[in-house]
């Protein structure tokens, strides 16, 4: 399963996530991740952007209008999953 590294903008802790889907919506990369590769764990969806250097960089959404309605998306894409958003 593929991972990604996120550093935390606050504490610059690196956390590592595993990718169970990515969609592109309008042109932006999203990704639903878990921190854990199975079984029950919090979830999020993460956004790339660009940095200053146009390196790929995610954030965490954060918005609530954006997760629910990215929420329903990984919801039809993930068969197997109970999400709640």
């Amino acid at each position: 399963m593929e991972k990604v590294i996120f550093t935390d903008p606050d504490t610059k802790e690196k956390i590592e996530f595993y990718v169970l889907e990515e969609t592109q919506i309008n042109g932006k990369k999203f990704l639903f991740v878990t921190e854990e590769e199975d079984g029950d764990s919090e979830a999020y969806i993460l956004k790339e952007i660009a940095d200053e250097n146009d390196d790929v960089v995610y954030e965490m959404v954060e918005d609530d209008n954006e997760l629910a309605a990215l929420g329903k998306v990984f919801a039809e894409l993930i068969d197997d999953a109970d999400i709640e958003y």
